[in-house]
């Protein structure tokens, strides 16, 4: 199962002429190693980002209407993720539960709607019930096409790693859940120093890697770390 490193950005950078830099500097050795990496920039850079690397989006609105849009003010649907490049979109993520009040109903129905379309929705999650909440209802064949990112609340902007241990048990209790044929991802404070030890010990098949893939020598060393 080829591993998998995925940029949030999250609401960064602030401007264009920023996130282009990051994209360049990251694009120029990424493209080097076996690892597949994804950026997920903010929806505004999405068209204009360049090429090079594989996109993804940081959120979706779960409406799939015929033309592809709707009477969503402030959303964005799948058809234009898709039609703007997007491979991936990060579903569920503890921010949009904790800040936007997203519910398990919710984020089930984004997944559902970004397989719909043809992209892979990555699932985040801190607990067994968010993962049951979000894949319910999934074909075999829908789980091979989605990925699961363990993300612990206790690390996630902290600087305080989860422990390698613990978060090995974890992702033996997901495996057991979504079966074999899931890439199971961790993120939470990853950084090139401790990075391998959650692909080589813990046993996940990447990682999504917020602050740090801002910083494009941080984050390609995250990528060499692992490969």
């Amino acid at each position: 199962m080829k591993l998998l490193v995925v940029a949030n950005w999250k609401c960064n950078p602030a401007s264009f002429k920023e996130a282009q830099d990051i994209f360049k500097e990251i694009k120029r050795e990424a493209g080097l190693t076996k690892t597949e990496v994804v950026v997920c920039p903010p929806f505004v850079y999405l068209p204009v980002i360049g090429k090079g690397l594989v996109l993804g989006a940081q959120d979706v609105f779960w409406e799939n209407p015929p033309t592809g849009g709707g009477a969503y003010t402030g959303e964005i649907s799948p058809a234009m993720l898709k039609n703007a490049g997007c491979r991936y979109v990060i579903v569920g993520h503890s921010e949009r539960r904790r800040l936007f009040k997203e519910t398990d109903e919710m984020t089930n129905k984004k997944v559902r709607a970004v397989l719909a379309k043809k992209m892979k929705p990555i699932l985040c999650i801190d607990r067994f019930s968010q993962l049951k909440g979000g894949i319910k209802d999934l074909s075999s064949d829908d789980l091979k096409n989605l990925a699961v990112a363990f993300e612990p609340l206790s690390a996630i902007g902290t600087g305080k790693p989860y422990l390698v241990g613990k978060a090995g048990k974890m992702y033996s209790g997901i495996r057991e859940i979504v079966g074999k044929d899931t890439r199971i991802l961790y993120g939470g404070s990853v950084n090139s120093q401790n990075a391998a030890d959650y692909v080589k010990r813990a046993g996940f098949q990447g990682l999504l890697v917020g602050g740090a893939s801002l910083k494009p020598r941080e984050f390609i060393g995250i990528i060499k770390a692992i490969s």
